[in-house]
């Protein structure tokens, strides 16, 4: 890590171990494991825990860009919310391609000590570390790697963010998938096979049906709201599913979209 950008990283990490109560915490799960990293030496960039970007997501309305280095097809497919994908350099993504660090000024409004957290598919990924170099080259001075990635992310109970897009095609082609409404049987509207379950039902649903047997089943959580289908989603991942996706708009507008 290159001396001069020590100041900045340290100023990122304040940022992110705010005092603001991560979900683990308020869950009452062991936090060990949450306040772990891979402990990689002569990375470019500071590395946070999961604790850590739990607060990362919690302070996106405040400024801080978190940035996934996945292709967008994954990204799609289910991502840390508040997250956001840039497109590779090149027009024919390879292992080898990186986000450009040019829309990522756009994003950054060329700010550089903007508190950028970046992220990719974990252990065995290079994604994040790559764009990380190609970012302190550009002159950014707050950039942190979530290099546990998405496979912890989801490993410790967080639900991903997925698009309407890639929710429909996955509806498409993988029969075993479900769909959960969070608003209620009460309510009409919703996805073609679509199964009720309330924040409030989430537990009764393990036993009555509704939630199915397979806990790695895909399921993807709609509602009124972003909001009420986070809520439900995280719920449902606390209760040991491990594929658990909500969209961040209405039911309708997921049944609308093409």
């Amino acid at each position: 890590m290159r001396d001069n950008s020590m100041a900045g990283i340290a100023a990122a990490l304040a940022v992110l171990t705010v005092a603001t109560a991560a979900p683990a915490q308020e869950a009452g799960r062991a936090c060990a494991v949450e306040r772990a990293t891979t402990g990689a030496r002569g990375q470019p960039t500071a590395e946070i825990t999961t604790d850590q970007m739990e607060a990362a997501v919690a302070q996106v309305s405040r400024g801080v860009l978190i940035i996934d280095a996945r292709p967008y097809e994954e990204f799609a497919m289910g991502h840390v919310p508040g997250a956001v994908c840039v497109a590779p350099r090149s027009a024919s993504p390879t292992a080898q391609d990186t986000s450009d660090v040019g829309e990522i000024e756009r994003l950054a409004k060329g700010v550089k000590n903007r508190t950028i957290v970046l992220y990719c598919d974990g252990l065995f990924c290079a994604s994040s570390t790559r764009l990380a170099s190609g970012l302190l080259a550009a002159g950014y001075t707050n950039v942190a790697r979530y290099e546990l990635g998405i496979p912890v992310w989801r490993a410790l109970g967080h639900p991903t963010q997925a698009e309407a897009g890639a929710i429909r095609a996955t509806l498409e082609r993988d029969r075993t998938a479900v769909v959960i409404d969070s608003r209620g049987s009460h309510v009409s509207g919703a996805v073609v096979g679509a199964r009720h379950v309330p924040f409030a039902e989430v537990g009764k649903a393990k036993d009555d049906g509704r939630l199915p047997r397979d806990h790695n089943t895909r399921i993807f959580v709609a509602g009124k709201d972003a909001r009420e289908a986070l809520a439900v989603a995280q719920e449902i991942a606390r209760n040991a599913f491990s594929n658990v996706a909500f969209f961040a708009g209405s039911m309708d507008s997921l049944m609308a979209a093409r």
